[in-house]
């Protein structure tokens, strides 16, 4: 069942014209070219091309060197978010939430907790200890969702931060927010990054929980779509 999760509106609809840089990129906005913040690591080359439509929301703040947010981009005539500044509190409202949320009630959940040399987005104190990292996902490929879209050493130092802190006193767990209604089935992406992908399937071997989340993006909210299973290795 499809449910709102997490409010967040755009405030204008732009043409992509290219990406300067990793957090930069350049947006025809109303006819004017706008420097659009990306906040968002991954290549999302699927996404981000010439000629894209897009969504962004204007930001009032004189700190910035950019007035604007990169939110969304299209995809088969669907807008898929973008913007990992928003992941956290997008889990939050699924941990918390007791009819989708992948553990029993929330009582105590405590953000950006530090583990080992690593920052852990949550840590649930319930009758035990519940470590969980989230990672967001936009690329999906004939029905896989597929993460990460660029190697990531910091993702795969997170696994292992869990694996050391796993006991019958810990669980640890991965929140995967996948960004693609079209996914069917979640998958480390062996090909862009084959050292988070063994390093993932033995994480599962060794205790490590795996929740990836579908969720579809409105231009004013996040929604649940559905939950959906893991892909064993090597099929």
């Amino acid at each position: 069942m499809e449910g709102k999760i997490f409010e967040i509106s755009y405030s204008h609809i732009g043409t992509f014209l290219e990406r300067d840089n990793r957090f930069l990129a350049t947006v025809d906005i109303d006819g004017k070219f706008e420097k659009v913040h990306v906040h968002d690591p991954g290549r999302l080359k699927e996404l981000l091309f010439k000629g894209n439509k897009v969504l962004v929301k204007r930001v009032n703040n004189l700190k910035r060197k950019t007035n604007w947010d990169l939110l969304a981009a299209y995809f088969d005539g669907l807008p898929v978010f973008t913007n990992s500044m928003y992941h956290s509190k997008i889990a939050k409202e699924i941990l918390l939430n007791k009819n989708i949320s992948p553990f029993k009630k929330v009582t105590h959940l405590q953000s950006e907790v530090k583990l080992s040399e690593s920052r852990i987005d949550f840590l649930i104190k319930n009758h035990k200890k519940i470590w969980v990292e989230v990672k967001g996902c936009t690329l999906c490929e004939n029905g896989i969702a597929l993460f990460p879209d660029a190697p990531t050493k910091r993702g795969t130092k997170h696994i292992n931060s869990l694996l050391n802190v796993k006991d019958r006193l810990n669980e640890v767990a991965l929140l995967i927010l996948i960004f693609r209604k079209d996914a069917e089935i979640f998958s480390p992406n062996e090909k862009t990054d084959p050292l988070f992908a063994k390093t993932f399937y033995e994480a599962l071997k060794h205790g490590l929980k795996v929740y990836p989340y579908v969720l579809e993006y409105d231009g004013k909210w996040i929604k649940f779509v559905k939950k959906i299973s893991v892909k064993e290795a090597n099929k």
